[in-house]
């Protein structure tokens, strides 16, 4: 408890920029099924710096043009690799979760995957001091990693 007050404590001092990658495959439905999770406030920074526009993800006046800022955001900065495949993202939608922002994608038709490689350099070119956390989750096995901006590559076996 005392560390977690800390962290608090010292987050008021000094920004804190973490994303979280959550990669998981769906035997039953031969899906993988990622979401990511950004501060929102740092994601729409971003998006509105990278399309040269003002919007606002919390209450977007063009719902549409936000997805499809969002899923052109993440396909450039998260790639994903099933045994060598690069895989093809489809944008599912995304919502507003306190502070964070998540977005959620699939892929079908993956029936087993043997591994995992990721290029997540998410929010990046923002934060030099950027996190990029990953859990994947392949036949119940969950695999983490960290990765420090600019390190941005990561693989799991299963």
């Amino acid at each position: 408890m005392l560390q977690f007050l800390t962290i608090c404590w010292l987050s008021l001092f000094h920004p804190f920029y973490v994303s979280v990658t959550e990669i998981n495959h769906n035997a039953k439905n031969q899906s993988i099924e990622i979401s990511c999770r950004m501060f929102y406030d740092d994601l729409e920074r971003e998006l509105n710096k990278t399309n040269h526009s003002q919007i606002d993800i919390v209450k977007p006046k063009d719902k549409t043009e936000v997805n499809r800022m969002i899923t052109d955001y993440v396909k450039k900065h998260l790639t994903i690799k099933a045994d060598g495949k690069i895989l093809t993202l489809s944008f599912v939608g995304y919502e507003i979760q306190e502070d964070g922002a998540w977005s959620y994608f699939e892929v079908k038709g993956i029936s087993k995957v043997k591994q995992l490689t990721v290029h997540d350099d998410l929010l990046y070119p923002a934060h030099p001091e950027q996190i990029n956390m990953i859990h994947a989750t392949v036949n119940g096995e969950r695999k983490s990693t960290k990765l420090d901006n600019p390190e941005a590559d990561a693989s799991f076996s299963f």
